[in-house]
């Protein structure tokens, strides 16, 4: 006999209160396991390609690895290098930059000139701030937070974890199945479905977008000859993840760099506002709908909650874990609604007779 459905919200509410509090604890545990998830995730539809081409499942894993394995030292050989140098290079100029801002400001604003002057005092906080913030950030980004030990152990355990579970998925997903109660197991593998739809639609499609788009900023701006144009494509790439965010960041970081090193050229600054107008048409009405879509399911505004309520209980294992809870919760919701909208409490007599009449028609 079934459990009765408070039992089952009771249980099912037990399970979520743990894999919180696990996410809590365990946070930097996790992290590399939910890297290697994630990764072999992105992979397993190549995987299943290669598979029906002909490999076996070791083949197609094999072969992904080997060429992910390619690709990463050909990254760290031709860009990392130029990347850091740039991003270092950046950090070191933000006190001139700033000097000119101000510069130019108080050439426009005399009044600014008075050395007691609040917006100049401003300034000068921010580019020392920016200097020593910045130089801590990259001095972390290259010795890693957690530390050499930490570091070596991530580097070696993401690849590894992401190869043995490309390797397993199939059978992983098949188990799962197996365990799931069988009162309900159609309607979990229906909504698994839905969910596994909205994240192949967006965290798949939207990470080739980043990494597309990121690629034309930098090379567009390397060429169009801003000095910080590979770090301005890779922030902006990167950030693309999150709705309208990394439009906005990216083109304001580039254009203000523009204004700086191209002052008074003014076709070379109105070629790099046009490389950002041209790559906002290019994800607006080519990369995302093509490689999105539109029937996702998940709200920008959604979207961004979710990352900003599970990076601030969690920190960066909670945004990795942000959207998939929200494409989750999404899904769950609207499976919700269908449900209210199909019982009493919501019909409740429309379309029907109410029982009095019914009575008095029997009568």
């Amino acid at each position: 006999m079934a459990l009765p459905v408070r039992q089952q919200l009771f249980y099912w509410g037990i399970a979520m209160a743990v894999f919180l509090f696990l996410l809590w604890a365990l946070g930097n545990v996790m992290l590399p396991f939910l890297v290697g998830g994630a990764i072999a995730y992105f992979l397993d539809p190549v995987a299943d390609r290669l598979e029906r081409l002909g490999l076996s499942r070791v083949g197609a894993t094999v072969t992904i690895s080997l060429v992910a394995l390619l690709l990463a030292v050909l990254l760290v050989l031709a860009i990392i290098p130029t990347l850091i140098q740039q991003l270092t290079g950046l950090i070191n100029a933000a006190p001139e930059i700033s000097q000119r801002l101000q510069a130019f400001l108080v050439e426009r604003f005399p009044e600014l000139s008075d050395s007691t002057s609040t917006i100049r005092q401003t300034l000068a906080q921010i580019a020392t701030t920016i200097q020593a913030k910045g130089g801590q950030l990259a001095e972390t980004l290259l010795s890693s937070a957690m530390g050499l030990v930490s570091a070596i152990v991530f580097i070696v355990v993401v690849p590894v974890v992401a190869f043995y579970l490309l390797l397993d998925w199939d059978h992983m997903v098949a188990k799962i199945d197996s365990l799931l109660p069988r009162d309900h197991a159609p309607t979990v593998r229906r909504l698994g479905n839905e969910i596994n739809a909205v994240l192949a639609g967006f965290v798949r499609g939207q990470l080739s977008v980043c990494l597309l788009l990121g690629s034309f900023y930098a090379i567009a701006l390397m060429i169009a000859g801003l000095q910080f144009g590979l770090v301005v494509g890779a922030i902006a790439g990167a950030i693309t993840f999150i709705p309208y965010v990394g439009s906005l960041v990216g083109g304001a970081l580039a254009i203000g760099l523009a204004l700086f090193q191209f002052w008074g050229d003014w076709m070379s600054i109105a070629i790099i506002a046009g490389i950002f107008a041209a790559g906002q048409f290019i994800e607006g009405n080519i990369l995302t709908p093509k490689l999105v879509g539109n029937s996702v399911g998940l709200h920008p505004v959604w979207l961004l909650f979710a990352l900003s309520a599970f990076g601030s209980l969690f920190g960066f294992v909670g945004m990795l874990v942000a959207v998939p809870v929200a494409a989750a919760i999404g899904v769950l919701t609207r499976f919700g609604i269908q449900q209210y909208q199909a019982s009493l409490l919501y019909r409740g007599y429309a379309g029907r007779e109410p029982p009095e009449a019914r009575d008095e028609a029997a009568e």
